[in-house]
């Protein structure tokens, strides 16, 4: 059954569904849609044209939906969505998007955002991703399912994180990074793939082979990257981990030039291989 503290504030119009959990001092603004069984703990303010979809869980002093944090914003009609099953920790603010971008801001499923993260107007986010604690996303940052940003990391606006990237705790990203890269450092830099990730996933062990090989010929080979890229859609057309890497590279809206190959030294190393800068 729907379960509401009688101090919570729901404003005329907002939609509540089968399920719903709304806690203490909980605010929910007129134009909110909360699915069925999501939960709200506690003194969580959702603003704007939100939608918290089904089996989400937000726990207290969380912000979704509130204004963006740019000033050409006027109040213009923007949406902010949070996919089913996502769980949203202590303190995440959540902006809806702005008049310059897509018109919503949106986390995908199954994502959980540890405490005081930062998810700016107009980012979108996959499936399953993860933001560590105090993670920062600046405006138009586009991440992929299953990504992983550790404590700390600062995206810049409008940086592309590809699918199954890692990044370190406390990196400075300014530039897109590849599917299945791992980043590290401030500016950060490609220092290897997500190996683990990927295996958890289900690549074989021979995919992880050929993923190392083309990293090799794309990020360590001398020669001009162009060339190198395109030997690499040649060599291994029917890879489909490669050629993933290779169209994120070639998208014609990427706005951000590509993050530069890196070496991590032997005290930064934690859970990388040295060798083979295998994020894990």
């Amino acid at each position: 059954m729907t379960a509401i503290h009688p101090s919570a504030q729901i404003a005329e119009g907002a939609s509540i569904g089968a399920g719903v959990r709304i806690g203490p001092f909980c605010a929910i603004g007129p134009e909110a849609v909360i699915e069925d069984g999501a939960e709200l703990v506690s003194h969580v303010v959702v603003d704007g044209a939100t939608r918290i979809g089904a089996g989400a869980k937000v726990l207290p002093f969380a912000s979704i939906g509130t204004p963006p944090q740019d000033t050409k914003y006027k109040g213009e009609p923007t949406r902010c969505e949070l996919g089913a099953r996502s769980l949203v920790r202590e303190g995440v603010t959540i902006h809806r998007a702005s008049v310059g971008g897509g018109g919503v801001t949106r986390v995908g499923a199954g994502c959980m955002l540890m405490a005081q993260a930062h998810v700016a107007h107009d980012c979108i986010l996959g499936d399953g991703v993860i933001l560590a604690n105090n993670v920062m996303l600046g405006g138009h940052v586009h991440v992929g399912d299953g990504a992983f940003l550790g404590g700390g990391a600062a995206v810049h606006q409008t940086v592309r994180i590809g699918r199954l990237a890692m990044v370190s705790g406390l990196a400075g990203v300014t530039n897109d990074i590849p599917p299945f890269g791992y980043v590290f450092g401030l500016p950060a830099r490609l220092v290897g793939f997500n190996k683990v990730g990927l295996l958890r996933r289900g690549a074989s062990r021979d995919q992880l082979r050929t993923l190392r090989l083309a990293n090799a010929l794309l990020f360590k080979d001398p020669g001009e990257f162009a060339a190198r890229l395109q030997q690499a859609a040649e060599r291994w057309p029917d890879e489909p981990l490669v050629q993933e890497i290779i169209a994120f590279i070639r998208d014609p809206d990427r706005r951000r030039q590509l993050v530069r190959p890196g070496r991590m030294t032997a005290p930064e190393l934690g859970g990388v291989d040295e060798e083979n800068g295998e994020g894990q």
